[in-house]
């Protein structure tokens, strides 16, 4: 939610951006009790479930948005923001695979991935806190519009949209894995300059 460096002083944690960022995360729930109604075969409770996964993802370009303009970047939303939005795919890619709809070899690498950027994120974070980049936010955005095509009631639609779904997720992974390998570079410079300091 923060491409900026810096934080601004005085600023709490509990302000409006981060609060957006919390509400993402107890979307989650309410998205996968949705999704799976009727064994996600309802065409009515898919259409439900896109409407909440669109919704919360659209709070991730909001409260970025608002951290930015209003000078509202912290420590705390800079690490809680890819959480929010690690938690709201994970669970939208397990519960697709759950269902059978994507592969779990791709939730898995997806996955796989997401927990070690996360995890080398607090190993440096003693040091600094790596904020998203560029390939990390296009990540998201691809990942955001796969999944959110896969939620749609493929089994009702048209085949085009599923091999659209399917590109879609097939750039993401590529994103997904390229921008994990410049990541862990980046941590480790952090990490060793940190130790040397």
């Amino acid at each position: 939610m923060s491409e900026s460096p810096t934080e601004k002083t005085g600023v709490s944690n509990w302000n409006i951006a981060n609060v957006l960022t919390v509400l993402r995360i107890l979307m989650v729930p309410v998205f996968v009790w949705t999704l799976f109604q009727d064994s996600g075969e309802s065409v009515g409770w898919r259409w439900a479930a896109v409407a909440i996964f669109a919704l919360a993802s659209l709070t991730d370009k909001i409260d970025g948005n608002l951290a930015r303009s209003r000078g509202l970047i912290t420590n705390l939303g800079k690490i809680l923001d890819p959480i929010a939005d690690k938690f709201l795919t994970g669970a939208a890619l397990i519960s697709l695979s759950v269902l059978g709809e994507v592969w779990w070899w791709v939730t898995i690498v997806i996955l796989g991935r997401e927990l070690i950027i996360t995890a080398m994120r607090f190993v440096v974070i003693r040091y600094a806190v790596l904020p998203a980049s560029r390939g990390g936010k296009l990540k998201t955005v691809l990942q955001m519009l796969a999944i959110g095509a896969f939620l749609l009631p493929l089994f009702v639609l048209p085949g085009f949209i599923h091999a659209i779904a399917v590109v879609l997720m097939a750039l993401a992974l590529i994103v997904t894995v390229g921008s994990g390998i410049d990541y862990l570079f980046t941590g480790y410079r952090v990490f060793t300059q940190g130790r040397r300091g």
